[in-house]
């Protein structure tokens, strides 16, 4: 770095600095507070659009009524429009309203479009768990199984060994089914969750 004898000569620099340099620091500067208004004008933007999303996603759900089909094509809209944790939700209360109904496909259908549209954990957990059940209902064991795969946390290791010995049993593997279950009984399973288990086993003889 040069170093100046006397003022003089660092005010000397500097206006040669600015006559070479002025105009990009111009623009850069505009560039600057560009970006900083446009970075301010998103986040308020994101806020008021989830704050929106939001809004719409309660006023929609509240009226969710499985007599009356508006209101189910007016929540499966909002999904369609929404690849987010909202539409995730939206999918988890649409699916229980088809399920309600014995629709299984409408309402796998709905838990797979809710896992595609979230990455928060639980959410993820208890749309697979719903998902996985559904599957077992439409006699679709292995693919219980493999949605059973993508449930993650200690904390569902109990109900996912229950719904897993559900799904071996129904294939006819009864000691797939029991160590899936004694697995689930010696996992911090709720005592009604342990005493369940122990009775299927029980009823394996």
């Amino acid at each position: 770095m040069e170093v100046y004898s006397n003022e003089n000569e660092q005010v000397d620099a500097l206006r040669r600095f600015f006559a070479n340099n002025g105009k990009a620091l111009a623009i850069g500067i505009v560039l600057g507070i560009g970006v900083l208004g446009g970075w301010r004008y998103w986040n308020t933007h994101q806020d008021s659009s989830a704050r929106e999303v939001s809004a719409s996603y309660e006023q929609l759900t509240r009226a969710l009524d499985s007599s009356k089909p508006q209101t189910l094509e007016a929540v499966a809209k909002f999904v369609s429009e929404n690849s987010n944790t909202y539409g995730a939700l939206a999918s988890l209360d649409l699916a229980k309203q088809y399920a309600d109904k014995n629709e299984l496909a409408k309402a796998a259908t709905q838990l797979q479009n809710g896992v595609k549209n979230t990455k928060d954990a639980n959410l993820l957990a208890v749309m697979n768990l719903r998902l996985a059940r559904i599957q077992l209902q439409q006699k679709q064991a292995d693919d219980a199984l493999k949605t059973l795969d993508g449930v993650k946390g200690e904390g569902w290791s109990a109900i996912v060994a229950d719904i897993r010995g559900e799904a071996l049993l129904s294939k006819g593997d009864k000691q797939g089914a029991r160590d899936a279950w004694s697995k689930g009984i010696a996992s911090e399973a709720s005592p009604a969750l342990k005493e369940m288990m122990q009775m299927k086993m029980n009823n394996l003889g």
